[in-house]
């Protein structure tokens, strides 16, 4: 409840603008309380951001791999956007309250990011070594294209005129377009 809690509020208004007692009371318990759950609101913060990305690495992991740079860059595609569409506040706090994070919270935060973005850029160095992608550059279209596919967070709605399944065919045709495929 109290993650849920405040993953909500930072989404709202900011990490800066959410205190322990604003947690404390959407949860119905005193501030003091909410210090035998969390030791301070950077350890929540924290804690949220990593297990967001340790779930996003482990989905990931369990999805079904294929050799050929085309369909693994759809399948990348697609998943990156079903897990998202699910948790954007989770999305929203994990891109926007980077600069919030302690500096050793920031970097095992980056590197768990790092790990994520490796994923993409192997299967466009693949695409690119077999002549399937024509990228001048793996690392910038790996950071372009996981940019554009966490964006349909912030406009996407589930009672919109795109169901997910039309979003998804649509970014995969203009992913695979990018990349030169």
């Amino acid at each position: 409840m109290i993650r849920a809690a405040a993953e909500r509020l930072f989404a709202q208004h900011g990490y800066a603008a959410v205190s322990m007692r604003r947690i404390a009371a959407e949860v119905g318990m005193q501030a003091g309380a909410l210090y035998n759950y969390t030791p301070d609101k950077q350890s929540l913060l924290f804690g949220m951001m990593k297990s967001h990305l340790e779930e996003l690495l482990a989905a990931w992991a369990a999805t079904p791999r294929t050799t050929r740079p085309a369909e693994a860059l759809e399948s990348f595609t697609r998943f990156h956007i079903s897990f998202h569409l699910d948790r954007p506040d989770a999305v929203f706090i994990a891109y926007m309250e980077l600069r919030s994070l302690e500096p050793q919270n920031f970097t095992a935060i980056e590197t768990l990011r790092r790990r994520y973005e490796t994923e993409l850029e192997t299967i466009l160095r693949r695409g690119k070594a077999t002549g399937d992608f024509t990228i001048p550059d793996t690392r910038l279209a790996t950071m372009a294209v996981i940019a554009m596919l966490t964006g349909v967070t912030t406009w996407y709605r589930d009672d919109g005129r795109l169901s997910r399944e039309r979003v998804e065919r649509i970014y995969w045709n203009m992913v695979r377009k990018a990349m030169g495929a």
